[in-house]
């Protein structure tokens, strides 16, 4: 089936704009050759189930016939609404075996929400787990999108047409189709901080790209390593570090449907987890767990992305966890990983790390958006990012793109620094600096500070209009449930640690932040809030 083909994307033209090019690539090669290679190792756990890898995809190809008995070839959009389960790969590798483009779409958003998933992405069809089908039936009705389940009950009459049930009856495909190397292999779906989200369209080059080096010099992953999956497979960061290069590398997945902090310290200490992959709630609530129970995984290491991890909750992990935590950063834009404290090497706690294998990353002036402007090292500025790791660009949005990559470049909208030998330390977004009085203020400088106050469990700073400052320096802080410490106690607490312009004047006690997809604080939530 491999033949030359004419390609318009951008990533791989000739001055022209076009070179031909027989090299094919598709994502679900990940599950196919480790069926191959270790089809009697366990690539799943969910509860008491498992699963092995040539089981997984057999059953994923029978899914792919089933889909292709619907209508369902090449290029074709298929949206996914299923939590962290079995079926998440099941469906995920068989719409990318059969040449077409996965729509992981976030379990939490409402029907409106997916409608507009569904009609911006150009969604064929949705599966749909059984569990979410009132918001997800709701939301393909309204976006004219055909619908099936999975986990639905064998005996229910009513709902839409079961997927396990057409894969009984379906002809299975044999293999995937291969794809050109730059055709998008996802759309993933960014978490809208100003406007609504966008579609990032993944290739499978740069998927494929980032869990080859992350296996190759950034992870220490090992076919038999058991990882907890607890991280979202819809999001990048579970979707491509825990789960494709966990089955790239022959790994075993335990799968846990809804996060909690009890539940995943008994998974991790039942399993012998090696490997814990999370983003900073997750961190504090096993932290949390910890206070109950003596029992531990002998984790060899733990990774941190999705947001900043506090430097006091960091040291705690590797107190109470005997395991280093190696931190590092990316986007959804950049397939995930951009930078990492690569494990091998002692991380520098409080920093990104260094770029990956193959991917350079700068720091520019933030205030030139025509032109991608390099700082000197030391400099605060905004980190760029150029490698094989970028998408292809946002779906249907050719300005937004024009305006995200600029010279080669990926804007990220992250504001840092860069030293001497390369370590990478965000400072905070370019959206979130707060000027008071004319003077920068980084919230997740004041952020740490309030990290290491006892009673403080998790904190966010945020600028609120002034008409005297022009902005004021405000928090919200989650307090532990034995808590006494009061907001002014809180407030001289952080002015005894850092200069007078930069400590909260106010500050407020809240009962949870508003989290999105990522593990990101919503501070756009805070402000419309308290502003």
């Amino acid at each position: 089936m491999t033949s030359t083909t004419t390609s318009s994307h951008p990533a791989t033209g000739a001055d022209d704009g076009t070179r031909t090019t027989q090299a094919t690539a598709s994502v679900a090669a990940i599950l196919a050759e480790s069926a191959a290679r270790f089809p009697d190792d366990v690539a799943v756990v969910v509860g008491d189930r498992r699963t092995t890898y040539a089981a997984l995809w057999r059953e994923t190809l029978a899914y792919a016939g089933a889909l292709r008995a619907r209508g369902i070839g090449e290029g074709d959009r298929v949206a996914m609404l299923v939590p962290n389960v079995t079926d998440f790969a099941r469906v995920y590798y068989a719409v990318l075996a059969l040449g077409a483009v996965v729509v992981p779409v976030h379990a939490l958003l409402k029907r409106r929400e997916i409608e507009f998933v569904l009609q911006d992405s150009g969604a064929a069809l949705m599966v749909c787990a059984a569990p979410l089908l009132g918001e997800g039936g709701a939301g393909a009705e309204l976006a004219g999108v055909d619908l099936l389940s999975v986990l639905a009950p064998a005996d229910t009459d009513d709902g839409p047409d079961r997927l396990e049930a057409l894969a009984a009856t379906s002809e299975p495909l044999t293999t995937y189709v291969p794809r050109h190397p730059f055709d998008t292999a996802t759309i993933l779906y960014t978490s809208g901080t100003t406007g609504q989200p966008k579609g990032a369209e993944g290739s499978h080059f740069a998927l494929l790209e980032q869990v080859n080096t992350s296996l190759l010099t950034t992870f220490d992953m090992r076919r038999g390593d058991v990882l907890l999956g607890a991280l979202p497979l819809f999001h990048t960061f579970g979707q491509t570090c825990t789960m494709n290069t966990g089955f790239r590398a022959g790994a075993t997945i335990v799968m846990l449907p809804k996060f909690d902090g009890d539940a995943a310290l008994a998974a991790m200490v039942e399993h012998d987890t090696a490997i814990f992959m999370g983003v900073p709630t997750m961190y504090i609530a096993l932290l949390d767990a910890a206070t109950r129970t003596e029992a531990r995984p002998r984790l060899r290491y733990a990774i941190s992305g999705g947001a900043s991890l506090p430097l006091a909750v960091l040291e705690r992990f590797q107190e109470v966890f005997d395991a280093p935590v190696h931190e590092g950063y990316g986007l959804t834009e950049t397939s995930p990983v951009a930078s990492f404290n690569h494990v091998g090497t002692a991380p520098r706690p409080g920093t990104i790390g260094t770029p990956i294998w193959g991917v350079d990353i700068e720091i520019a002036d933030p205030e030139d958006a025509d032109h991608v402007v390099l700082l000197p090292r030391g400099e605060i500025g905004e980190l760029v990012i150029r490698g094989h790791n970028l998408m292809n660009g946002y779906l249907n949005r050719p300005d937004a793109t024009a305006a995200a990559i600029v010279d080669g470049w990926f804007r990220t909208g992250d504001l840092g620094t860069k030293d001497d030998d390369g370590y990478l330390t965000i400072v905070d977004r370019t959206k979130d600096m707060i000027i008071r009085n004319g003077y920068n203020v980084y919230p997740r400088q004041v952020e740490e500070v309030l990290a290491t106050h006892p009673d403080v469990t998790m904190a966010a700073v945020f600028g609120v209009p002034h008409e005297v400052h022009g902005q004021e320096v405000a928090a919200a802080v989650v307090l532990r449930p034995d808590a006494t410490v009061t907001p002014e106690e809180l407030v001289r607490f952080v002015a005894d640690e850092i200069a007078v312009y930069k400590y909260p004047r106010i500050v407020h006690v809240v009962d949870a932040l508003p989290l999105g997809p990522s593990g990101k604080v919503l501070k756009r939530e805070l402000v419309e809030r308290f502003g």
